[in-house]
């Protein structure tokens, strides 16, 4: 018999405030048990398109795991499936060619994009340097950073599906003449702030770094060297900008290349905004995770649940690229080309806790490689099954997939993405990341801080075995060492066909020195991306410690 979701007070807030429908009023029409209905019943509609009478069963499958929190897909997803925008893709990369009109043609999408619930990744590489010529006025280019504060500025008008700003990731490679602005601009707090920024770290520039030699800078309307620069002071300037404001990132992007699935379609240049999703130009993708944590059961992993789990995810984001209802022809077309899906995980700190492991052990490692490894096999195997009910993806052709002899229907089937609001929603730890506290304040929709105990630390509080238990399970974020924060996104990367995203959480007493021998380490493990953040590095950030406690 199904049974109603049962939600903790954090949950509901969000559900009410951002996901349940309501009239034109605010007047709330929908309960959770009614979101769930309302996403599972029409994703489901895609079943009969290929097997006539096959709905209300898989329906049913899709409301049970949905409503018992053991898989949510992303947050597009479950607002608007059944709705009248019926937008359900979380990720977008747009193209930008160095034009006037191909710029703005890109912010008109972005727009459109972000009041569906979208967020955007751009990268900005092709655009002229600053000072560079403009041929049909005579005048001189302002350079890429002055084109990405005219996104920043129509995404700060434009609200996401009128309930949050978007998000937007802003690349710009490291042999572009502007790299050392980009690399600098968020030093101004006030300055892109509906932007995350990573650097295309090229494997060239990597061997001078190594070497110790000068890096060209290239201009990309002419391909000639503008100058050249150390390569050590240029990942320097990098790794003290990332420490002094967590930003930008590094995208390894000949590391995400090696591993495009398509490359015959064209190379990757940029991610989605948290970077887990690399993307050629103009496609989009559906996000999905699974909650480990409910996949433990008296400290044993629920094998064939998580199998079940892995085939309907597969099969949900197969269907939702069906019933999406996309913002653009250019998408739809490369969207449905590929059919990229992105099944992962949340709720792994949680997992961990259950297991009676701690988050920074040989044992977590291996536990994140077998279940990742897992998720990833069943998810290839249900990709196959789909590919035999209902044909290939289209680019299949040339494809990675078509030189290993694997029929496959998505290009693509698991990525990590962060699952901030979800593990909200699940009452879980996010992605793959240890507990930030096991008390700890939150800022939910834009402004609303929330006080936010641990669920597993609530079962334990006051039991003989609270301090024990506390110093050696609920290991916090500031507590685990960055290498262990990287063997974790390690494990993982290996078994995921997009990326990971990982934050490493830096203690405030972190160097600049300790920024990169993260980035350092994490291109020697052959990672695609890495994102740092140095407690209290902002004035404004999403978590932080509770007045009782220090990080």
């Amino acid at each position: 018999m199904d049974t109603a979701p049962r939600l903790d007070d954090n949950a509901l807030l969000v559900l009410r405030k951002r996901y349940l429908v309501k009239d034109s009023e605010g007047k709330l029409l929908e309960t959770p048990e009614g979101m769930f209905r309302r996403v599972a019943g029409f994703i489901a509609w895609a079943e009969e398109r290929y097997r006539a009478g096959n709905r209300d069963r898989v329906a049913g499958e899709f409301y049970r795991m949905l409503s018992n929190l053991e898989f949510l897909p992303n947050s597009p997803t479950l607002m608007n499936a059944g709705r009248e925008m019926d937008q359900l893709a979380a990720c977008f990369v747009l193209p930008v060619e160095d034009s006037l009109d191909s710029i703005f043609d890109a912010v008109k999408m972005t727009a459109k994009i972000h009041q569906s619930g979208g967020g955007t990744g751009f990268s900005f590489s092709k655009l002229r340097p600053k000072n560079d010529v403009v041929a049909s006025t005579m005048g001189v280019a302002s350079g890429p950073v002055s084109f990405i504060k005219i996104f920043n500025t129509a995404t700060e008008v434009i609200k996401q599906g009128g309930t949050r700003r978007g998000a937007n990731m802003g690349i710009l490679r490291i042999d572009h003449p502007d790299i050392e602005e980009f690399v600098t601009v968020k030093k101004d707090p006030k300055e892109l702030r509906n932007f995350n920024l990573s650097v295309a770290v090229t494997d060239a520039f990597m061997e001078a770094y190594q070497g110790d030699t000068d890096f060209p800078l290239v201009n990309p309307r002419t391909q000639q060297t503008v100058k050249k620069v150390r390569a050590r002071d240029l990942f320097g300037l990098i790794a003290e900008a990332a420490w002094t404001s967590g930003e930008p990132g590094v995208l390894f992007i000949d590391t995400v290349n090696r591993h495009n699935p398509t490359p015959r379609i064209g190379d990757i240049e940029a991610t989605n905004p948290c970077a887990e999703q690399p993307l050629l130009p103009y496609e989009s993708c559906c996000l999905g995770s699974i909650n480990l944590s409910r996949m433990v059961n008296n400290s044993q992993i629920r094998w064939e649940r998580l199998r079940d789990l892995t085939h309907l995810g597969v099969r949900f984001l197969d269907d939702v690229i069906e019933m999406n209802r996309y913002p653009a022809p250019e998408i739809e077309q490369i969207t449905r080309r590929n059919r990229k899906i992105g099944l992962g995980v949340m709720g792994f700190a949680h997992m961990l806790i259950r297991l009676g492991m701690p988050y920074d052990s040989p044992e977590a490692l291996k536990v994140g490689g077998e279940v990742m490894r897992f998720i990833q096999a069943e998810s290839k195997e249900a990709s196959k099954i789909l590919a035999e009910e209902r044909g290939v993806f289209p680019n299949f052709r040339g494809s990675m997939w078509d030189a290993q002899g694997l029929p496959q229907r998505n290009a693509t089937t698991t990525t990590i993405a962060p699952t901030g609001t979800l593990g909200l929603i699940a009452d879980t730890s996010s992605g793959i990341e240890p507990i930030y506290d096991v008390a700890y304040v939150r800022i939910i929709l834009g402004d609303i801080e929330v006080k936010i105990v641990d669920p597993l630390y609530e079962e334990i509080k006051g039991t003989g075995k609270e301090r024990e238990l506390r110093a050696r399970l609920f290991r916090r974020a500031h507590e685990v060492a960055p290498i262990d924060h990287l063997r974790i996104q390690g494990v993982f990367q290996e078994n995921v066909d997009n990326a990971v995203s990982k934050t490493i959480n830096l203690p405030e007493h972190a160097t600049v020195e300790t920024v990169l021998n993260v980035y350092l380490a994490a291109y020697r493990m052959g990672l695609k991306g890495t994102t740092v953040f140095r407690d209290k590095s902002r004035d404004h950030q999403v978590l932080s410690c509770g007045e009782h406690h220090v990080c």
